[in-house]
């Protein structure tokens, strides 16, 4: 998200202050970098919300004592198709990344890899690992369930988390297609970047502490569940598809009982909240053939790209045509950063 107030800086050079900040903060290299890559991808590809605006966060978790600033991952192995990942309280994208890797092998083998991972943190953007497997040539999912901050379809208390789905398939020749969506209207931390730009928000994306629809981010306690006033059953049952696969499966930590990511009770910031994730990597060898996969999404998306617009319509776009447009954009003109950020990475 681009506004007057942001300044645009070199995708390297954010890089450079993120990793510095990080490890001023105590993070393993191991664990900084995954961090790094997974904040640089959401900022090229416009995610600003799980952006570089996330490392003054994650130095107040490493200094407060919720993340391990060392974690040490370990891999159970369960069965020829699964495996549970222990992210040992770490930063979370170093779990989610590895937990890719660990499917990637088990697909390998088994055509599937399913991983669950525990003892977990804040991972960011949940596309960033489902691309991860993609660019490696396997279709991935990855999903993560969080604390509770978006409403029921008509409800007026807060329930289940932003609960991201994110999918990804390789493309031959091309960027891989990309579908990363959260299951609210928005994610809370582009209420919180609104806040930070003093921007209102959309109508019918969120609501008071009352249940009410509001657009002044400060005002905002509650998301509203995506698909609206009509149809944010759907949204909100996806957003259990999410607690299914991430806390039910792996024994973690349901929506409800999450200590909040900015702090629980009494400011907490020392506690782990042992966050579940789920990565889902299949390897098209073992069904229909590489070749053969690779033959028919070209052939898929040259034929949605190019069906009829309607009028005033510029043109039919596949999931990833628009983030891959604007990582190039940034790639060439400068990452946007909001102000808070500019000042805590020093830029």
């Amino acid at each position: 998200m681009q506004t007057n107030d942001s300044k645009k800086f070199p995708a390297a050079l954010l890089e450079e202050k993120v990793a510095a900040r990080l490890r001023e903060a105590g993070a393993s290299e191991a664990s900084l970098a995954a961090a790094t890559r997974a904040m640089l991808h959401a900022s090229l590809v416009g995610v600003d919300s799980h952006g570089v605006r996330l490392t003054e966060h994650y130095c107040n978790m490493l200094r407060g004592g919720r993340l391990n600033k060392n974690p040490q991952l370990k891999v159970d192995i369960r069965a020829a198709g699964s495996a549970m990942v222990d992210g040992d309280d770490g930063l979370g994208h170093y779990a989610a990344y590895h937990a890719v890797e660990v499917g990637i092998e088990l697909a390998r083998q088994a055509g599937v890899g399913a991983v669950g991972i525990a003892h977990s943190s804040h991972l960011g953007a949940a596309g960033a690992y489902a691309l991860a497997g993609a660019e490696r040539g396997f279709v991935t999912f990855a999903t993560t369930n969080t604390d509770s901050m978006v409403a029921l379809f008509d409800g007026a208390a807060r329930f289940h988390g932003t609960n991201p789905l994110a999918f990804a398939a390789p493309v031959p020749d091309s960027r891989p297609w990309l579908l990363d969506m959260a299951t609210s209207s928005i994610p809370m931390n582009r209420v919180l970047l609104h806040r930070s730009l003093g921007l209102e928000l959309p109508a019918g994306v969120a609501a008071d502490k009352h249940g009410g629809a509001t657009t002044d981010p400060q005002l905002a306690d509650m998301l509203l569940p995506l698909g609206g006033a009509e149809y944010g059953y759907k949204g909100a049952a996806l957003a259990g598809v999410a607690t299914l696969f991430s806390a039910l499966l792996t024994g973690t930590t349901l929506d409800t009982d999450f200590i909040a990511m900015y702090g629980g009770p009494g400011g907490d910031i020392s506690t782990p909240r042992n966050m579940g994730h789920f990565v889902l990597v299949i390897d098209p060898d073992k069904f229909v053939g590489r070749d053969l996969f690779g033959a028919m999404i070209t052939r898929y998306l040259a034929s949605l790209r190019s069906a009829p617009v309607r009028p005033g319509a510029e043109r039919v776009m596949a999931p990833g045509d628009r983030e891959w447009e604007e990582m190039a954009r940034r790639q060439d003109e400068g990452v946007p950063v909001d102000p808070d950020s500019v000042r805590f990475l020093g830029l």
